[in-house]
């Protein structure tokens, strides 16, 4: 008897450069071990990313935000969802995201006939919040699922409540996870002047100019170097001349994440400036799973992520993250403590126990459907 098929995918470029593209590459390719196969749909990239899917297909719709041309773009998407459907005849689909083009094809495609689990991001909810365009496409993707799943209890919550609580049942909470090491790449150094990192995209929930604008008020003269991309690049290289901290903050390119980890050891703690909402924090826990203690924003969440490999400040507080980074400066008794309590959180953020769990989601679901 074959194997149940799983059609899932992000309609963003098959490549490394997004967290949840990366998270699926280590989730799901471990689906096979649970006795599932999985179909992954994505945009074309460069064709370079060694990434673990064992089938994929590419999507020729040209990729639109919303807006005025967002409808039209799934309704291509949905034409070619359907045509994909009705070749594979998947037993499940995995709508990543809850306000993407693709999860909305997904269930436009299906219809009810294929059984539909949709997977909450962050980016997703976050624009849910503030648009109602993206309201819509939410409550319309979790309308039609089965099961949503999330990765904490926050995201729950504010799930529900944009669904005005209509679907509560439907939400399971499944902890995600990174792939651990064998052994820890840091370590701990005595020294007062900090070697700070601060990775991932560069938009505004990012909040990545609370961490340069702490810089300028911490009692030590850190360095920070800020490995990434995004739309806030520009304003944050002008407001780090603004405050003569040129010396002290370089701006460095996205990393691969394999490169990224080689990084860690080069530097004493990573920041995670987050201002509104984060689905995982999923650089966080790969840095504590390499033993850097984290300074983060103290979101729903985050701090049940993180544990006591963290120390948290007010969200887009500047202030308080520089007596924040000036306390790990302070004595490296204080970062040695915090490094083992990193690597022992990190070990509750196990891909292969998340993969356990989604499996189980979808052996129900499609037991369900049989």
């Amino acid at each position: 008897m074959p194997r149940p098929l799983i059609l899932t995918g992000i309609d963003l470029p098959l490549e490394p450069s997004c967290g949840s593209t990366i998270w699926c590459n280590d989730l799901y390719p471990r689906l096979s071990a649970h006795g599932f196969r999985t179909l992954f749909a994505a945009l074309p990239g460069s064709g370079t990313w060694q990434h673990g899917f064992a089938d994929t297909v590419l999507l020729t719709a040209d990729k639109q935000p919303y807006g005025p041309r967002f409808d039209t773009y799934v309704d291509e998407l949905t034409d070619q969802v359907t045509t994909l459907l009705a070749h594979h005849r998947p037993d499940l689909v995995h709508a990543q995201h809850l306000g993407f083009g693709l999860a909305l094809a997904f269930v436009r495609a299906t219809a009810g006939r294929t059984p539909v689990v949709s997977v909450a991001h962050g980016t997703d909810v976050i624009a849910a919040a503030d648009s109602k365009q993206a309201h819509a496409v939410l409550n319309e993707i979790v309308a039609a699922s089965v099961r949503v799943v999330v990765p904490n209890a926050a995201m729950a919550a504010e799930v529900d409540r944009l669904t005005d609580h209509r679907h509560t049942d439907r939400l399971v909470t499944v902890p995600w996870g990174v792939p651990l090491p064998t052994a820890p790449t840091t370590r701990p150094w005595a020294r007062s002047r900090l070697r700070l990192v601060h990775a991932g995209r560069l938009d505004a929930n990012k909040s990545t100019l609370t961490a340069i604008e702490a810089l300028a008020v911490t009692a030590e003269p850190h360095h920070l170097t800020v490995i990434g991309s995004g739309s806030e690049l520009v304003s944050l290289k002008r407001r780090t001349q603004e405050l003569g901290l040129g010396e002290r903050v370089t701006f460095e390119p996205f990393l691969p994440r394999e490169d990224l980890w080689k990084r860690f050891a080069s530097f004493d703690a990573l920041l995670l400036t987050t201002r509104n909402l984060e689905a995982y924090g999923l650089v966080a826990v790969e840095a504590q799973a390499h033993g850097l203690p984290v300074a983060h924003s103290d979101l729903p969440g985050l701090k049940d992520t993180l544990g006591a490999g963290g120390l948290s400040y007010p969200p887009g507080d500047a202030n308080a993250l520089a007596v924040v980074i000036d306390s790990l400066a302070a004595g490296p008794d204080v970062r040695q403590t915090l490094h083992r309590a990193a690597l022992a959180n990190a070990r509750r953020h196990d891909i292969a126990t998340t993969a356990a769990h989604l499996a189980e989601v979808s052996r129900t679901v499609t037991g369900e459907g049989r």
